[in-house]
């Protein structure tokens, strides 16, 4: 990159490429790190209930680690709002959905809901371009879940 790149802003930009897979997988991490931490059990069980996906059963449990050190890497390099972009690009409408529904469920599941997770969530489904209506259908059913 020559010193008139950096200036004018016309340097090479990375474009992110990412499998649904990966895509989803950036959305539940993002939602649950969205309080500003991300614990070793929150990562185990992110892994956890991927892998009882069917977009995530051909991904035994070192491939994905090696997807959560790619994320990373590329939340290192690029940031979070081309590593998010990129996600959302890379999802179907339906994909879309269920990552709401996933790190909805997520969220939730802790019991305790700060303002970043209200905030985060709020945001990610406008993002997603899921339905207000199916947003809220979402958070009522984690709710109910939840409950027992």
């Amino acid at each position: 990159m020559g010193l008139l790149d950096a200036v004018l802003g016309t340097e090479s930009q990375t474009q992110t490429a990412l499998s649904p897979a990966e895509a989803f997988a950036v959305i539940v991490l993002a939602a649950i790190a969205s309080d500003g931490y991300l614990s070793v059990e929150q990562a185990n069980y992110i892994t956890c209930v991927l892998s009882r996906m069917k977009l995530f059963k051909s991904y035994p449990h070192e491939m994905m680690n090696k997807l959560f050190e790619k994320i990373l890497n590329i939340l290192q390099g690029d940031g979070f709002n081309t590593l998010f972009n990129a996600a959302k690009d890379s999802l179907s409408q339906d994909l879309r959905e269920a990552a709401f529904a996933v790190a909805t469920d997520l969220v939730l599941a802790e019991g305790i809901v700060v303002e970043e997770e209200k905030n985060f969530l709020n945001d990610l489904y406008q993002a997603l371009g899921v339905s207000s209506e199916i947003a809220v259908q979402i958070v009522q059913v984690i709710l109910i879940k939840n409950r027992g």
